[in-house]
């Protein structure tokens, strides 16, 4: 009889419920479809989630690897665990520092969390991040600037209440199709408006388009805040009971037209969006905000302008869309930028709460945060550990990142086949969607289970048992024996979480079997949260800051790292191809792996004529950064204004141009923007 189960969806953040059905007789998955049982998406799924769960294109992983030479050769479980563990105890004996760990938004909320008490509390490495530094730590930090505390207010229960819908630097269409169909039809009958360089799918079925200038975004939002300002449109009584810091932020606004001319934008643009803020609006964002040197500044602009124009409260408010589909449950379970629960870092209270829970020394656990993921690379740890993440193609100046691992004893788990494999040292195979035990976060802090409906082939192993199986050896005690109970594991991770404003306490797997998904803060088995800080019954507000009220951001943002020049005068930014995740490992084949094609304006394939060569298959050119040049296949765009080169951010070469810059506040790498030129290829 066919195995059949109810699980998440584990491609985006979005968290559709989904019924996998087994192969009879066999290992892999026949067929998966939408949970209608499922409170979350009721049943919605995408086309793309669903083929990339059942029969995903990428080679997998099936045996343990180990390095002889130049090649990588099979073996046992037991060789490739003791050479990993090997290499990490002895770093660790000289600097717990020189070991590097890195876990993804892929990983289950259990798996994130043991990877996360490894690190922490057994090896003692502030070098760790869970991969969310890559994609959402700017809006992290925005939102505990802004409200004290991680994550949106708004939930999706928001969407069809909300009257506009503004959506800045993100592209739903392609990358969250689900919750994209919620948004138009609640614009149906209200208003759709997109900010966005290039006219995405999104953009194309908006109300109204802004075709905001290349790293703009902080000029425009200050822009329309100045605009209130100037017309009197302040929600004044919400501003003066709930918030601080609004003086402040007034005296240091540029007039309209200079913030609009540095966007790129008219005055009428501007006008526009502030009248859209008249209504019950929810303002959306993605990696467009987040991954630039400007990100926390700009998503703290988008917050201040809820704030300012009262849009805060059911049907309104600031929604980052996150972009891996366990992102939030890394950020509240894997001890990165908090302890479980947000407990902060430089709390000695909460530092002590953890050390006794895991029954390690104090002094063990790092008492800051550490690095971003680029600034760790860049120290050349001696020691490597990636846990589904690939960032030979995913980190920025990947050319200088694969230089340092395979400088690195590199550990390498993952259940498919990626750039960062051929470097590695150790290869441990794991299992993946339809075969995994445990839970999952989505983007509006919902948890539900992960169920495995069929069983992984036969040499790899869940990343829970891969992490024990490691810490055994690093850290004797620290975790119990593989295969380890995810749920023991999880509770475990909830219990820590009690009286913190990520409280999971309330959460059982015997509650989400029952339930299906539960939204968090859950103190108690039978509560659920709804709305952040709002208490609906005494309309009133109530942020976990000091002053118990909202702050308003006065970060100015960094300037852009590189602007164009003489010598390389066109800008690159990178989004999402549609059926690119997560460096499309999954979903490559055929010509996946082919030069990437660029989209440009027609006026800029003109301008730049003599430095395309034409061929039977298309026009090509040489893109130069100041880090690496790739060959691509040129396309004629409209969509894409001129004098900016868009290229998909998947492709394994995209990232060998774009510049190391961070975010002064979230560590995150600046995607969106750097310089390039085109250069005849030798191809002709």
């Amino acid at each position: 009889m066919r195995r059949r189960v109810s699980t998440t969806c584990m491609r985006c953040a979005v968290g559709c419920g989904f019924v996998e059905t087994a192969h009879e007789g066999g290992r892999g998955l026949e067929s998966a479809r939408g949970d209608p049982s499922d409170p979350v998406a009721r049943g919605a799924a995408c086309r793309r989630g669903l083929e990339e769960t059942v029969s995903p294109r990428g080679k997998r992983l099936t045996r343990p690897l180990v390095r002889d030479g130049d090649e990588l050769v099979e073996t046992t479980w037991d060789d490739a665990i003791a050479a990993a563990s090997d290499a990490i105890r002895t770093a660790m004996a000289t600097n717990p520092d020189d070991v590097a760990v890195l876990g993804s938004g892929q990983q289950t909320n259990e798996a994130a969390y043991a990877l996360g008490k490894l690190a922490r509390g057994g090896i003692g490495t502030r070098n760790y991040d869970a991969n969310t530094t890559l994609c959402m730590a700017s809006a992290v930090s925005a939102y505990y600037r802004a409200f004290g505390s991680d994550a949106p207010p708004p939930t999706y229960d928001d969407i069809p209440a909300a009257e506009t819908h503004v959506v800045w630097g993100a592209n739903p269409s392609v990358a969250h199709p689900v919750l994209f169909r919620w948004i138009r039809q609640s614009a149906t009958d209200g208003r759709l408006v997109v900010v966005d360089p290039v006219e995405t799918a999104t953009a194309a079925v908006a109300d109204e388009h802004v075709a905001v200038a290349p790293g703009g975004d902080l000029a425009l939002a200050r822009a329309v805040l100045a605009r209130l300002v100037a017309t009197d449109r302040i929600d004044e009584s919400f501003v003066r009971a709930n918030t601080e810091g609004f003086d402040a932020i007034v005296a240091g606004l540029p007039s309209v037209a200079d913030a609009a001319a540095d966007a790129g934008v008219s005055l009428e643009t501007v006008e526009m969006l502030a009248t859209a803020l008249d209504d019950s609006t929810l303002v959306y964002w993605g990696m467009g905000v987040n991954q630039s040197v400007r990100g926390t500044a700009t998503a703290g602009a988008l917050i201040d302008l809820c704030l300012a124009s009262g849009n805060l409260g059911p049907g309104r408010g600031p929604f980052s869309l996150t972009g891996q589909a366990n992102s939030m449950g890394t950020r509240v379970c894997s001890s990165k930028g908090t302890w479980p629960g947000h407990r902060p870092f430089d709390h000695a209270d909460h530092r002590q709460a953890v050390a006794d829970a895991w029954d390690v020394s104090v002094s063990r656990l790092p008492d800051d945060t550490g690095p971003g993921p680029v600034e760790i690379l860049a120290s050349s740890p001696s020691v490597v550990w990636t846990v589904a993440t690939n960032p030979v193609a995913g980190f920025p100046d990947a050319n200088a990142v694969a230089e340092r691992l395979e400088d690195a004893f590199l550990v390498v788990q993952d259940a498919f086949h990626s750039e960062t494999v051929e470097l590695a040292d150790v290869v441990f195979p794991a299992a993946t969607w339809g075969e995994t035990e445990g839970t999952t976060m989505n983007m509006e802090r919902t948890v539900s289970r992960v169920r495995a409906a069929t069983d992984p082939p036969s040499g790899a192993r869940q990343d829970l048992d891969i992490v024990a199986d490691v810490a055994a050896r690093v850290a004797p005690g620290l975790l119990p024996a593989s295969p380890l109970d995810p749920s023991a594991v999880f509770d475990e991770f909830a219990a820590l979480t009690a009286g913190t404003p990520a409280d999971c306490s309330g959460i059982s797997y015997a509650r989400l079997d029952a339930e299906h998904a539960v939204r968090w803060p859950a103190p108690e088995p039978d509560v659920a949260a709804d709305y952040r800080y709002y208490d609906p019954v005494a309309d009133s507000w109530s942020f976990p800051t000091p002053s118990g009220r909202a702050q308003f951001s006065t970060l100015d943002g960094d300037p852009l790292p590189e602007p164009t020049d003489d010598d390389y005068p066109l800008t690159l930014t990178t989004a999402r191809d549609a059926d690119g995740y997560n460096t499309g490992v999954r979903s490559r084949e055929g010509d996946a792996l082919a030069e990437p094609v660029a989209r440009i304006a027609p006026e800029t394939l003109e301008t730049y004529r003599d430095e395309v060569a034409v061929a039977p298959d298309g026009r090509w050119t040489t893109l130069d950064s100041r880090r690496g040049s790739v060959t691509v296949r040129l396309v004629s765009d409209d969509s894409v204004p001129r004098g900016l080169v868009w290229l998909p951010i998947h492709h394994p070469a995209t990232n060998t141009l774009t510049i190391p810059a961070v975010d002064p506040q979230s560590n995150e790498p600046n995607f969106k923007q750097c310089a390039v030129r085109f250069r005849r290829p030798e191809r002709s």
